[in-house]
């Protein structure tokens, strides 16, 4: 199999690059080194708003953050 890459540019920030096969099917992703890590940060800041609306939907009693660590730290001992 053949495969070459394909350089399309959709938005200023992101150049994306494809992998394609020769019937031209996009099957994979090329990234600059900074862009991947600009996307990790971008993933992980939108996985931390998930996790907080899950938390505020749950009836959950609530704790300040310095008695959570404290359990937290207990716990591991």
């Amino acid at each position: 199999m053949a495969i070459k890459a394909v350089r399309l540019k959709k938005s200023k920030d992101l150049k994306e690059r494809f992998i394609v096969d020769e019937q031209g099917n996009r099957v994979g992703v090329l990234l600059g080194i900074d862009e991947y890590h600009h996307l990790l940060e971008e993933l992980e800041e939108l996985e931390s708003i998930r996790a907080y609306d899950r938390a505020k939907a749950q009836a959950d009693e609530v704790i300040p953050f310095e008695q959570a660590v404290a359990e937290i730290e207990k716990k591991r001992r």
